[in-house]
This record gives C-alpha cells, structure tokens and sequence, in this order.
C-alpha cells in the first residue's frame, strides 16, 4: 500500500534538513528522499561556520540569525557539538578599520565590537601584521562532516522524519514524486537539489541564470593553540556583502587590487576554524563554471594560505587533507520558486546554507501552509 505523507523533501542536505525539521516542528508527516546514502554534497564540504556577521544587511541577515538560534535549540538534543563561537575579523590595513568601524555603527553589529591588536591575545595567537578586530558572539561552529549525519539521524528518531535515500527523483508533479525506487505520494513536495542544475526544473535555473561555484579547502594539523572563534580577514570584507556593500569598502578593494590581485582573481578569502582535535580547517577560494573542472590548483591553496601566514604571523602546519566543494551561485541569496501548485523549489545560491537554511526553510514552509511569516515554534 502506498504512503502518503504531508510532505516530501527532495534533498537531505542542510537546506533540504532544515525543511524537514521545520515542517515536523508543525507537526508534520515528512519524508526525505536522496539519492545518496550518506551525506556528500556542499553540506558537508564546508567550515560548519554558521556566520552572522557579515551577511547581506536585510532578510538575509534576519535569516543567519534565526538560523543560528535554531542550531543552538537542536545542536544539544541531536548530539551536535557547537566547537567555536562568535568571530574574530581582523584588519590588516587602515581601509579595513573603516569599513569595520562604519559596520560597527550598522544595527547589523549587535553582539560585535572593536579590539586593539594588544587586546586580541586571547583570539588570534601569533604575531601577525593586525590592526585590530572586530569581535562578536553571535556566530557559532560546527562539525559539518558529522553535524549533517547527526541532525538528520535526530530527524529520524525524534520527530519520525523518514529517510528514503539510494533513490533519484525523476520527475514531481503535484501530489507525488516518481523515484526510482517507486512512487512517493505527498501533499505537499519542496525539492532543494543544491547545486544539480539540470535534473529537476531545470527550465528555473537557466532563467535565473544559476551556475555552479568550485572552492578549495584544505585541513591542517594542529599548531598547538586553540582558537575561540573562527577567523577571518580583510579579502572577506569584500566578498561578505554586509561589509562589502558599505561605501568604506570601495577604499579597500582598491588597495587589495594593488597588493592581492591574484588572490582577487581567484575568489580567495580566509577563514579558519578548528575542530575538536585541534586540527584547523582553512579556505576558500571561488571559480564559477556551469561543471567545474574537480581539480584543486597547488597556486590556489598557496595563496590561501599565504594570508594565513600574513594573519597569523607564522608559518601554516603541515597539510593534512585538501579537497574541493561545489554549489549554485547566482545573484541573490537564493532562488525560492511555485513550479507547480503545492510543490516549492529551493536552493541558496550564495554559498550560505549553513548560515541561513534554517531561517530560509520556516519561511518556504510558512508560505506553503499558509502561516504567518515568522519562525516555527520549537
């Protein structure tokens, strides 16, 4: 006999997850449906950074910040360790104070505050070439590798979410969905491909002109000091729009121009966070291609950790591992669309479904129930 569910999730990464949990928290009948068996995509090729700070001033920021305080409620019950909190931003130049400065005085600064370089003992070891930074407790890190397995197995057990996964999804329609291990009946269907282009509707991402970003991360061993917060430096004031859209940031990629274009070029910024095991995980760079190639450039990492060197003032650990993620990227933060009644299409196309899936899912769901736009009760 044939299921029947209240609603279908195509997807079981973090966006697809954090539908799932929003549509069980009204107590929903959901069913997620992937066709890997295990999690394997953007989702778990990431820092686990859910980041604040930073983001576009508006909707998505009010986004980040609900999603936050969602993996604070589920992190504890599903057994996820939150292993950094908040940010140190530092700034290497005159130009990035500014633009930190001006942010300070943004309603976006909340939780956030400026430290003098011989302040910052306690969270930037080594001596490197700072100014200062802007601080703030408001972001949090997880372990995506096992964040991601961890929420959806609490999914599973605790809110009876079930999980069909080694299927591929070959056609929606509303009411159902046709796998290939059967026919999936739902009221309701959200399908979030993350960054697959062309297998479902895909007619709504040419139009939206959605194409894919490659970054390169690497982890290295642990240099025997521990960080608080994840770091990050002046390239990322000009790739997050919630600095980058300040007019204070014109000065400062004029100057990055003059002094890191290569590292411009390639879409390099910093981050660095660490995991329990001291080991530090350190990106990214960003090429956009409809199929990137999957091959990581030697020149690449050498520029990102180049400004790990300038940040920290030393020389970075050895290389443990190094790969490549992928994901849509278009203009906006996301593309959120009603292909057919009853059934929505969602994927964020701006790297950030760590940082805002959640706050982007109640919303989806909301609408689709007819809800008033606010979140979900816990």
């Amino acid at each position: 006999m044939e299921q029947q569910f209240d609603l279908a999730v195509v997807g079981a990464g973090v966006v697809g997850l954090a539908h799932a949990l929003a549509a069980a928290r009204l107590g929903k009948r959901v069913v997620v449906v992937d066709r890997d068996a295990q999690a394997n995509g953007a989702s778990v090729r990431n820092f686990g950074f859910v980041t604040v700070t930073g983001q576009a001033r508006g909707e998505v920021w009010r986004r980040a910040r609900r999603s936050a305080q969602v993996w604070n409620e589920v992190a504890g019950p599903a057994g996820i360790e939150v292993l950094q909190r908040g940010l140190t931003m530092v700034a290497r130049r005159p130009e990035a104070k500014a633009v930190l400065e001006a942010f300070l005085d943004t309603e976006m600064a909340e939780g956030c505050a400026w430290r003098r370089a011989g302040d910052l003992a306690d969270r930037l070891p080594g001596g490197g070439d700072v100014l200062g930074a802007l601080t703030s407790d408001v972001d949090l890190r997880v372990e995506s590798r096992t964040a991601i397995p961890r929420l959806a197995a609490w999914l599973e057990a605790f809110h009876d979410v079930t999980f069909l996964r080694g299927g591929a999804v070959r056609g929606v329609e509303t009411g159902r969905l046709e796998t290939t291990a059967g026919i999936v009946a739902a009221d309701s269907i959200v399908v979030c491909p993350g960054d697959d282009l062309v297998t479902l509707f895909p007619e709504h991402f040419a139009r939206a002109e959605v194409t894919r970003c490659k970054l390169q991360m690497l982890r290295l061993a642990d240099p025997g000091w521990r960080l608080p917060a994840p770091v990050m430096s002046d390239l990322g004031l000009v790739r997050y729009l919630g600095y980058a859209d300040l007019p204070q940031a014109e000065a400062l990629r004029a100057r990055l121009q003059a002094e890191q274009a290569e590292h411009l070029a390639h879409g390099v910024h910093l981050i660095v966070v660490q995991s329990a095991d001291g080991s530090l995980v350190v990106g990214d760079s960003h090429h956009y291609a409809a199929t990137p190639d999957p091959f990581a450039r030697d020149d690449v990492d050498a520029l990102i950790l180049d400004e790990f060197a300038r940040v920290f003032g030393q020389a970075p650990p050895p290389v443990l591992e190094r790969w490549t993620g992928t994901y849509a990227s278009a203009r906006g933060h996301s593309l959120v669309e009603a292909p057919m009644p009853r059934v929505r299409l969602v994927t964020v196309t701006s790297g950030t479904g760590a940082s805002t899936a959640f706050g982007l899912a109640e919303e989806v769901i909301a609408g689709l129930y007819d809800l008033p736009q606010q979140g979900a009760a816990a």
